[in-house]
Parts: structure tokens; C-alpha cells; sequence
């Protein structure tokens, strides 16, 4: 049940992040305005007060991890917000990245 617990923080935190800089990059890039940009903000503060709800307490491993949700989440991201076609190495790339971050954060460890 933790692990189950975890990967939902990780997955809120991806959607905060992602959507947070996605809300940004609308109203820099595709001139959306200020409105865009606050909401993005907020959306990135919030990823980081989930983020500290990890049941692990090591700030570098609970980051490090989250990076591969990054990977993954934002080609995820692009696929839905901006019809991004991943090719077969992007996909590669984004599962190596989930299984190390499983790794990081999943395996066994003493004391």
C-alpha cells in the first residue's frame, strides 16, 4: 500500500509540475497572458508542497525519482495538450527513466 500511495503523490506531483510549466510556457510562448502565467505558478509551487508528503524522508531520493515521472509525464503530457508523436527512443527513454526511478525509490533496503 505505500508504494501504491507514493506512485499517486508522484503522478499529482507530475500533473502539477508538468501543467504548472506547460501554463507557463501558453502564456510566454503562445502570448495567453498573465492569467496563464499565475496559474502556472501556482500549479508549480503546489507540485512542491506534494512532493513533501513522500513517506521516504531524503529530499535528494524523493527528487531524483521524481525525475523519472518527469520524463515519462511530460512526453504523456505532450501527446494529450499539443499532439506530440513520440517515436520508439523517446518511449525507450521514458521507460528506462520509470525503472530507474522505481529503482531509486523501491528497492529493498536495510535500516
Amino acid at each position: 500500500m505505500r508504494i501504491v500511495h507514493s506512485v499517486a503523490l508522484f503522478v499529482v506531483a507530475a500533473l502539477f509540475e508538468i501543467g504548472g510549466a506547460w501554463l507557463v510556457w501558453q502564456g510566454i510562448r503562445e502570448h495567453r497572458g498573465w492569467i496563464w502565467i499565475g496559474a502556472g505558478t501556482i500549479a508549480l509551487g503546489l507540485y512542491g508542497v506534494v512532493a513533501t508528503f513522500q513517506p521516504d524522508a531524503h529530499f535528494g531520493r524523493i527528487l531524483a525519482a521524481y525525475g523519472g515521472i518527469f520524463v515519462a509525464g511530460s512526453i504523456a503530457w505532450g501527446m494529450v495538450a499539443d499532439g506530440y508523436r513520440p517515436d520508439r527512443f523517446d518511449i525507450i527513454g521514458a521507460l528506462v527513466c520509470v525503472a530507474g526511478m522505481a529503482i531509486i525509490m523501491y528497492a529493498p533496503r536495510s535500516g
